[in-house]
């Protein structure tokens, strides 16, 4: 079951929650999806069912990969919900129709119906119209029912449902507005769940009995159901094309985790363990890195909210930068090229590159089809990816940056103007450019073999 709407706010995330929390706690094996690069959601989809998120995304993991990814993410589950992002026939500007990526498109794909969640605060009868339009906007996408958000009475109620029952559409719930499932949020959506604490423990449970008060969760089961008749995808078949042969030695990779790192999609750990990596995590704010690790993985997250914490962990700050300096093979996306900089608002970071970086009121944002510039631990230059960017810090590069690096990543900007984004220096890919793995297993089993060759170097 699909879980879209007609525009973001509308408490999309909030009732995915609640009704992966609610059909869980009655015994429901749940696999939770969202569609879409979004990293934050998923996490709340993992802490209301107990398994790990997953994300949906045909732009960055390819239209032909979606039926597979989801029979994969499904394995031994009852019912798989899956939360839409931002309207549901929002998708890549320009990229066509189904806008690619969108919430219809990934419904479409899978042939799975779609509930549609409606703030419906000044709605009254002309909903009828609404509802209308989305279910006969295109024909690829069936939409199954409707859930009433933010209800202001029972009369209220009442006329939306009429409107509902002239527009043919099921009402699958009637949600009355409450304060109670709210979660903290900053300037790139919510809280993550692993830096939420007892706050998400506590705001999954408002959700979760949400849902189950005031969604009828048994229509929902009754409706769920999907047409694609997809192999699962495999990581083990995915990454063996890209291998050249045994691992010359334990490739042993510290992955950096915890509240500022916490970025990551699910499907990187089964890539990188398929490819003979063993991996260990660790928290920059608190741990040193990981004994005898080859290679260090630095995820995206938000090291804004915690600069003053990892700057006092010098321990582990001076040991990433001697690894670099001994050429460490090192991939970091956005929170971990922030990290390796010299300083982030003052805070002193890592300093393996001769970086700047503070925080800013701009949003960057937005899917880049790219070109890697240079050779490196992960990329061949040359190499073609679209990666996805979502963040308000910034870079200023200091003269070391140019001289003793190369841009990571080069691209056309929607003006058609040239940019270049990133760094590459010495066994470091650093960029603000977030890749999901699925689409690029040969950078995967390219890294993991650079770390065993290391290894092997070493012993």
């Amino acid at each position: 079951m699909v879980l879209a709407a007609p525009a973001s706010g509308s408490g999309k995330t909030t009732l995915a929650t609640g009704i992966m929390g609610a059909l869980t706690d009655s015994g429901a094996r749940v696999a939770p999806f969202k569609v879409g690069p979004d990293y934050i959601d998923p996490g709340y989809h993992g802490l209301a069912t107990g398994r790990v998120g997953r994300n949906l995304d045909a732009v960055l993991a390819r239209p032909e990969l979606i039926g597979p990814l989801y029979q994969h993410g499904s394995r031994g589950c009852d019912i798989a919900i899956i939360e839409g992002v931002m309207g549901l026939f929002d998708g890549r500007i320009g990229s066509g129709e189904p806008a690619t990526g969108s919430t219809a498109h990934i419904a479409a794909l899978l042939g799975a119906p779609v509930v549609l969640v409606v703030d419906v605060r000044g709605h009254s009868q002309s909903l009828a119209a609404l509802l209308h339009g989305f279910a006969t906007f295109d024909p690829r996408v069936r939409i199954a029912g409707v859930i009433l958000n933010q209800v202001g009475s029972e009369r209220h109620a009442e006329v939306l449902r009429e409107a509902c029952d002239r527009a043919g559409m099921p009402v699958l719930g009637c949600v009355p507005r409450l304060d109670a499932a709210t979660v903290r949020s900053r300037h790139l959506g919510l809280v993550t769940a692993r830096e939420g604490g007892a706050g998400a423990i506590a705001a999954r449970d408002a959700m979760v009995a949400l849902a189950r008060e005031h969604i009828d969760l048994g229509a929902i089961r009754v409706l769920a159901r999907a047409s694609t008749r997809d192999e699962a995808w495999d990581p083990s078949a995915a990454i063996a094309p890209a291998l050249t042969g045994p691992a010359p030695a334990s490739a042993r990779i510290a992955v950096a985790a915890g509240p500022a790192f916490s970025f990551v999609y699910a499907e990187q750990d089964e890539l990188l363990r398929a490819a003979g990596a063993e991996l260990v995590r660790f928290d920059p704010l608190t741990d040193p890195l990981p004994a005898d690790s080859t290679a260090l993985i630095l995820p995206g997250g938000f090291p804004e909210e915690h600069a003053g914490a990892l700057a006092e962990n010098t321990v582990v700050r001076a040991q990433i930068r001697d690894a670099i300096e001994r050429g460490m093979p090192v991939h970091a996306e956005c929170a971990g090229l922030v990290y390796l900089a010299r300083d982030l608002d003052g805070h002193e970071m890592v300093g393996a590159l001769d970086l700047r970086a503070r925080f800013g009121n701009r949003l960057v944002l937005g899917y880049r089809d790219a070109i890697a510039l240079a050779p490196s631990a992960s990329f061949e230059a040359g190499e073609r990816i679209t990666g996805h960017e979502f963040h308000r810090t910034s870079i200023d590069a200091g003269p070391a940056a140019a001289t003793a690096g190369h841009a990571a990543w080069g691209w056309r900007a929607h003006d058609g103007t040239a940019a270049r984004e990133g760094l590459v220096h010495r066994g470091v890919h650093a960029s603000y450019l977030h890749t999901h793995p699925v689409a690029r297993p040969a950078a995967v089993a390219r890294f993991v073999q650079r770390a065993a060759a290391r290894a092997g170097a070493a012993a």
